[in-house]
């Protein structure tokens, strides 16, 4: 190493614009700020500690649990008009989808209407979202279906089955709203896009195959739920098959696709494709009851029970050996439901300009499942398919799903008979047109051209569900993801700057062709928070880079590395071991004859490498506001002649140039 190094400086450095150190602060406060923006980082309460007055607080309080006191006392006839039709709408589309989806999770299918009945109208009370409408959705219906059907069998035992059913969608709903009340919502953040695209996209091939046995006419089918089992069972009955089934099945599944068609090119037309199901099922009981098919291989849903909701708190089991299957039934569950539907309702809001608090959806979505679950409903949330229809018809209001609620009620005390001749083939073909809507190919080939381990996470999660099972997906999927974080934490990006000509900007140098490096000083950007996980991998990439620098210029003859800056800027939070990382840094360099230089440190930064004496070991004079400055003072020393004498950043600079 040159004599001109800082090493041979006699520790004269130049002095620019010093970095202050931030006032101290207690502990407790900066552990409080630091709770609130974990925590509370949308201030929820602000709204409630403005008011004056107790009674007016809790007025403020309970608009904040109960939203519909917001909109209510403002609530227009112009608005009920809109929500009325939106209601009938999406009733339409609710009432034989809640059907389909029971049968789905092998449950009566009296269940299904059940739960489009209560559970709308606790939302309507708690919900933020103008536009979610509230039901079964066929995701949850599968994963409630093979969680549970893997360990109860709901032909032989139906009684029991039918009591974990329940006590999962009280346990999911217990786990919701718990998540909303301690503020950890962020948790489900966790559900990246890439994994609920690759998720939704394998669970809805499932469960499009699993219909293949209303389709066929199959009476018995396997309940394993990867694509192998699945194939299995259908060729090897295939002289089981009922052409009479496969001939009805086509023809309402070609009319639903084309209905859905219409309605994707006319978005005017939605009521096309929201009505077709209950078309379908209507049209489905006429043709079945004329022509006595349930006779000939054709089966029907049977008998449904009329009147409203029985009460099923005495049902739900908190006793071994099945509470802890109904308890991971519902986590997983409960997850994968309020994933979809904070996903749903924060499109809708964004389309329609306002905001919703997702801690405050998982309480009402959380709520309304436990209340469901003592009134024999299973698993609902926000499904994209209805509330998309909800939001093309017009809803002004949440008061559209009060309206799908009476609209069911009516249908459970006066209509439930007419569905007894309904065929299972027609519901197959229903969820079949559902599902095919979830598998967004569209979606994995955007993930593939921007991201490509975004591509993998999402087809981990697909292959895992179809190859495998629902929770072998989502646990690859999840993995997949958390790996990616740590990677990221782990091994952090490093760049080296260079000096774009006639400026003071300094620009990534593999970006940025023509950004030039300076003679003596090895300019670094460091790109994430440093901390225990990444300090020893920096303080060795840092070395790696001086040493291919040095190797860089001993081969063309030029001047060695004799300062490294690093740029902070992007250094969020330092920890003791990054701090004692630089400590061993700065000795390393120092030892080699270098200096270190850091540039833009945050304010926190400055904090820790004050208190821990980091900062006396560099010197404050080696600490710049920004790199431009950082350079210009090293680049200075380096072409004084006067070594060792304190110049301000402006005097070097001005010298530089």
């Amino acid at each position: 190493m040159g004599g001109g190094g800082a090493g041979a400086n006699s520790g004269g450095s130049p002095a620019g614009a010093r970095v202050p150190v931030p006032p101290a602060r207690p502990f407790l406060d900066t552990f409080r700020a630091n709770l609130k923006e974990t925590f509370f980082p949308d201030d929820p309460f602000r709204s409630v500690v403005r008011e004056r007055g107790a009674a007016r607080r809790t007025l403020a309080a309970l608009r904040y649990f109960f939203p519909f006191l917001e909109w209510a006392p403002a609530y227009t006839l112009g608005a009920f008009r809109a929500d009325l039709v939106a209601g009938i709408t999406i009733a339409s589309l609710a009432i034989p989808q809640g059907i389909s989806y029971a049968k789905l999770a092998n449950l009566p299918p009296i269940l299904g209407l059940y739960s489009s009945f209560v559970p709308p109208l606790v939302y309507a009370l708690m919900g933020s979202s103008k536009d979610l409408a509230v039901g079964t959705v066929a995701v949850a219906s599968l994963l409630i279906g093979s969680m549970l059907g893997s360990e109860v069998s709901p032909t032989e035992n139906p009684a029991l089955y039918l009591h974990l059913a329940l006590t999962a969608t009280f346990f999911a709903g217990v786990f919701q709203a718990s998540l909303g009340l301690l503020r950890l919502g962020f948790i489900v953040d966790f559900l990246s896009h890439a994994t609920i695209v690759g998720f939704m996209g394998g669970a809805a091939t499932v469960v499009c195959l699993q219909q293949l046995k209303g389709i066929l006419g199959l009476e018995r089918f396997t309940t394993s739920t990867d694509v192998v089992s699945v194939m299995d069972s259908v060729f090897s009955q295939t002289h089981q098959w009922r052409w009479e089934s496969v001939l009805l099945g086509s023809g309402f599944l070609f009319f639903l696709l084309v209905t859905r068609f219409i309605s994707k090119r006319r978005p005017k037309l939605f009521w096309i494709s929201a009505a077709a199901p209950l078309t379908s099922v209507i049209l489905g009981s006429v043709l079945v009851y004329l022509t006595h098919a349930e006779n000939h291989g054709i089966q029907v849903i049977g008998y449904l029970k009329k009147g409203l909701n029985p009460p099923s708190v005495t049902s739900l089991q908190f006793s071994p050996p099945y509470m802890m299957l109904a308890l991971k039934t519902g986590i997983i569950t409960g997850v994968i439901a309020l994933a979809e539907g904070i996903a749903v309702g924060r499109s809708f809001a964004m389309f329609k300009n306002y905001n919703i608090d997702g801690n405050k959806e998982m309480i009402a979505i959380g709520t309304m499942n436990i209340v469901g679950s003592f009134t024999s409903c299973y698993l609902t949330t926000g499904p994209f398919s209805r509330s998309a229809v909800n939001y093309n018809a017009g809803c002004k209001t949440a008061m559209s799903n009060v309206v799908m609620s009476l609209a069911v009620m009516f249908t459970l005390l006066f209509l439930t008979p007419l569905f007894h001749y309904t065929p299972l083939v027609v519901l197959s073909a229903i969820i079949i047109s559902a599902m095919l809507g979830l598998i967004d190919y569209q979606g994995a080939i955007h993930l593939w051209q921007v991201d490509k381990v975004d591509f993998c996470v999402c087809m981990g999660a697909y292959l895992g569900v179809v190859f495998g099972s629902v929770e072998i997906g989502l646990v690859v999927a999840v993995s997949i993801s958390i790996l990616r974080v740590l990677l990221f934490i782990a091994r952090p990006r490093t760049t080296m700057l260079g000096n774009v000509p006639n400026t003071m900007i300094y620009r990534r140098m593999d970006q940025y062709t023509t950004a030039q490096t300076v003679p003596g000083v090895l300019v670094l950007r460091i790109d994430a928070p440093i901390y225990f996980t990444n300090a020893s991998y920096l303080r060795e990439r840092i070395l790696r880079w001086i040493d291919e620098e040095e190797e860089r210029t001993q081969g063309k003859g030029e001047m060695g590395v004799q300062y490294v800056v690093l740029d902070m800027g992007a250094v969020g939070s330092i920890d003791t071991s990054g701090t004692s990382m630089l400590d061993e840094l700065k000795k390393t360099l120092e030892r080699r004859g270098m200096q270190i230089v850091l540039a833009n440190p945050g304010s926190e930064m400055m904090k820790k490498l004050d208190s821990s004496k980091v900062l006396e070991l560099i010197g404050h004079e080696w600490i710049f506001p920004t790199v431009g400055e950082a350079v210009s003072s090293c680049d200075y020393v380096l072409h004084s002649h006067k070594p060792g004498v304190v110049m301000d950043s402006a005097a070097a600079h001005e010298n530089m140039v």
